[in-house]
């Protein structure tokens, strides 16, 4: 007979291992099913590692500017790209061999393979297709393999991959996708980043950081195209200032590949077409959802644009199979999913007043430098809707802690409701916002009103001030600028 749970997860990513956890947690037999590296895309490929590497360049650029802080340097500081790249491998795997134990800790059963979904309430795991090629991601002990297993309730989170624009597919060698770009064998002297979301500028930041003459290509007419436009204005002045060469309202029409570099035809605004020529080209055009062979169309499961549909607590169209985090739709981001696993999780264990996910109210980081964070609504998608908004702004340029850290380029910016003082949206350019980020979500989510903000004591010297600055000047009561 199959073996039988309360719970089957799809995928062992941010969302799915969360899930798997507070299914524990609740009492309900739970196993989960992954097919290469514990912790998925955001421990192994994305968020950790690149966190790493961002890391060894904002260190290389506090060492350039030493002289800054009135200290002396002896000698040059150079990258060592084996070393950086062997940090960022070394952080990921520490936290892959986390998620095994935290598995194991809460009794949660690893199935490990490939599922398909052939009935509602059972999995078939097949071989992997994609086995296990770091050493230093080594398969979790005492795992289950190959099989038939039940389930009433089945949750897939089976993440996203990188989406690739016809004739300019990655091929690993000329054209990256983030796997490449995270591991290069050695630093490129030259790159094309063609796409600047929040992958697309994170590594246009690192590599120049490294010394690598970056240009990126956005068909946009503003990089960060889902943040405000005011902020990524500043963003775009600052990665400029730091030798970015940065082309908007612009596509890559086609590409042509040499023995070790590619010429990018890029076509501006104007409609004439410019010849970029670099070593590499990374391609960070979006991501789109892993929903093939699990069996959706068979069952009847609805999907759109790549990726499975599904409700505010998880639920598809389909009784017992729920969707949670990137396969899930936008916004495609880590915490995002570990939410949706959590709520979709006490819904099945029947919690009373369980809260469907608010995706008005998920923030969104890019770690480059400058670092950018918002939560809610742009001031343009503000107006769009027919608001009537009051809006504040402080500059980091009026912040001594800003000041005194040398970092007092960056913009903090609210934006309310004018008839009832609710904060809609909070966009953020500077350093260290993508932890400031976190204490206007806070307030969004109590339903803070613009007075509880301006009652708020805000410790001093810090560059958490300029959050309330900038709200008091939404309301003309800005005290330092």
């Amino acid at each position: 007979m199959a073996e039988s749970y309360d719970v089957i997860i799809i995928g062992s990513g941010p969302g799915g291992y969360v899930a798997a956890i507070r299914a524990a947690q609740l009492g309900l037999k739970t196993a989960i099913v992954e097919r290469e590296h514990m912790g998925g895309i955001c421990l192994n490929w994305g968020c950790i590692p690149t966190k790493a590497l961002l890391r060894s360049a904002e260190v290389l650029d506090h060492a350039n500017h030493f002289k800054d802080f009135g200290l002396v340097l002896e000698g040059t500081v150079k990258p060592d790209a084996k070393a950086v790249v062997g940090r960022s491998r070394a952080v990921s795997a520490r936290l892959n061999a986390g998620v095994g134990f935290l598995m194991k800790k809460n009794k949660i059963d690893i199935i490990w393979g490939e599922a398909k979904i052939t009935k509602p309430g059972e999995i078939v795991v097949g071989k992997s297709s994609k086995p296990v090629v770091e050493p230093q991601h080594p398969l979790p002990k005492n795992v289950k393999g190959e099989g038939t297993y039940t389930a009433k309730h089945i949750i897939i989170a089976t993440g996203a991959r990188p989406r690739a624009l016809p004739g300019i597919e990655p091929d690993g060698k000329l054209i990256w996708t983030y796997f490449e770009a995270l591991k290069p064998d050695a630093l490129p002297k030259s790159l094309i980043v063609m796409g600047s979301g929040a992958i697309g500028i994170e590594f246009a930041s690192f590599y120049r950081s490294m010394g690598v003459d970056v240009t990126v290509v956005e068909v946009m007419p503003t990089i960060m195209p889902v943040e405000d436009a005011e902020i990524t204005a500043i963003a775009r002045k600052q990665l400029e200032k730091r030798g970015l060469k940065i082309f908007t309202s612009a596509k890559v029409t086609k590409v042509e590949k040499g023995a070790g570099s590619i010429t990018a035809h890029v076509e501006t605004a104007d409609g004439k077409v410019q010849q970029i020529t670099a070593d590499r080209m990374i391609s960070a055009v979006g991501v789109q959802g892993n929903i093939e062979n699990l069996g959706l169309e068979a069952l009847g499961i609805k999907t759109d644009r790549g990726c499975v549909v599904a409700d505010g607590y998880g639920k598809t169209n389909v009784a017992g199979i729920y969707a949670i985090g990137d396969v899930a739709g936008p916004p495609m981001l880590a915490h995002k999913a570990e939410h949706e696993g959590v709520v979709c999780v006490e819904k099945i264990a029947g919690l009373p007043n369980v809260h469907p996910t608010d995706k008005g109210k998920v923030p969104g980081c890019t770690y480059c430098n400058p670092q950018v964070a918002s939560v809610g609504l742009t001031e343009a998608k503000a107006k769009e809707l027919g608001r009537d908004i009051r809006v504040g702004r402080f500059s980091f340029a009026a912040n001594g802690k800003a000041i005194a850290l040398g970092e007092d380029q960056g913009m903090v910016k609210v934006i309310f409701d004018k008839k009832t003082g609710e904060l809609l949206g909070a966009h953020m350019v500077g350093a260290e916002v993508t932890e400031l980020i976190q204490g206007f979500v806070v307030a969004m989510n109590l339903e803070t009103t613009e007075e509880e903000l301006m009652h708020t004591i805000f410790p001093h010297p810090t560059v958490s001030e300029t959050m309330k600055e900038a709200v008091l000047d939404a309301y003309g009561r800005v005290l330092n600028a």
